[in-house]
């Protein structure tokens, strides 16, 4: 199973929601209650139990504010078990 994890870079986001709008999963959000140094509205990521990273976030920030990781579980599988 993989899990993603999405870095959002603070100094880059600039609020625009495109990485919001794109998720398939609903996974970023825009709460409004963090703002960056310039003043601009923070994406955050809400929902890391949802993300499968997919990477659309990530290719449609066009400040290039996110980084997309995908874990996959290493433990092997049993004798006879499809994972």
């Amino acid at each position: 199973m993989a899990i993603g994890e999405v870095i959002i870079d603070p100094n880059r986001c600039r609020g625009c929601g495109y990485c919001v709008k794109f998720c398939p999963r609903g996974c970023i959000a825009i709460p409004g209650d963090k703002l960056s140094v310039e003043g601009y509205l923070l994406a955050v990521f809400t929902q890391p139990e949802k993300c499968n990273a997919c990477g659309v976030c990530g290719w449609l920030c066009p400040h290039f504010a996110l980084e997309v990781y995908k874990y996959i579980d290493a433990q092997p599988a049993a004798a006879g078990e499809v994972k």
